[in-house]
């Protein structure tokens, strides 16, 4: 498959996703053995084996498009220099949700051209939920029914909702919320809160704290693809492709309409 049109591949990386998503949740609320990174983060056997099937789907379909994936990029190092063109994947994303026995934690998949995020796919094998973009904007599955179309809302007068990190002080959450004027809060893990607000079902998610690229990705390919934004906290374009940064993420904002 070519890669002339970014916004209509979004179905063959959910198909990847989908079946990803399929060999890790039965690995889910099982005693797997938790591995640490070098940057103490966990790593199990559902990333790894994510990721492998991930990285041959992508190799099969897109034979000599560059990908970093995270799995690869903690054991190998990330690369010096990247093209403009290239796949981010996280296999597991909230993989301490995962092992917590928490249901936000999810499959990513973004095609990055020229800094910016054009086609991406994002699973959440817990709830059998799928976020794909397409020509016609996102496409959201459940549990194998029809696919439909998704929209961000309007922020709603008085009653605007953050998704923010659980790990995120509440002094901390407090100036968020001055800064950026939402009145409610909600704790969640992972690129699933990108496509929340893709759906309408929350309204901002600010990151002022580390991510790395394809942390975000797909996430990000989703929303903008609904119509919402992620930018910098000062308003400008957010970025991929920052090899000379080890692919390491700055502050974000992202938002619905």
């Amino acid at each position: 498959m070519g890669l002339d049109t970014a916004t209509d591949l979004g179905e063959a990386l959910a198909e990847i996703v989908i079946a990803a998503s399929a060999i890790i949740l039965p690995l889910w609320k099982t005693e797997l053995e938790v591995s640490a990174k070098a940057d103490q983060s966990p790593v199990t056997e559902a990333d790894r084996r994510g990721e492998t099937l991930i990285l041959e789907g992508l190799a099969r379909r897109f034979p000599g498009v560059p990908v970093i994936s995270e799995e690869h990029a903690s054991e190998f190092g990330t690369p010096d220099e990247i093209g403009p063109r290239f796949f981010l994947v996280d296999p597991l994303d909230g993989t301490k949700a995962f092992v917590r026995g928490d249901p936000h934690f999810t499959v990513n998949i973004a095609l990055i051209e020229h800094g910016q995020p054009v086609a991406g796919a994002v699973g959440a094998p817990a709830s059998g939920e799928i976020w794909r973009t397409s020509a016609e904007g996102v496409l959201k599955q459940h549990g194998g029914g029809a696919a439909a179309l998704i929209r961000p809302r309007a922020w709603p007068a008085g009653a605007a909702l953050a998704l923010i990190s659980h790990t995120m002080k509440t002094e901390t959450a407090d100036q968020l919320a001055a800064q950026y004027g939402f009145h409610r809060r909600e704790p969640m893990d992972s690129s699933i809160k990108f496509c929340r607000i893709a759906e309408g079902a929350a309204d901002i998610y600010p990151r002022h704290g580390p991510t790395m690229e394809w942390d975000t990705a797909a996430g990000h390919a989703v929303l903008i693809c609904a119509g919402g934004q992620v930018t910098t906290p000062d308003g400008a374009p957010f970025v991929y492709g920052k090899a000379s940064e080890g692919f390491k993420n700055g502050w974000f904002v992202a938002r619905g309409l």
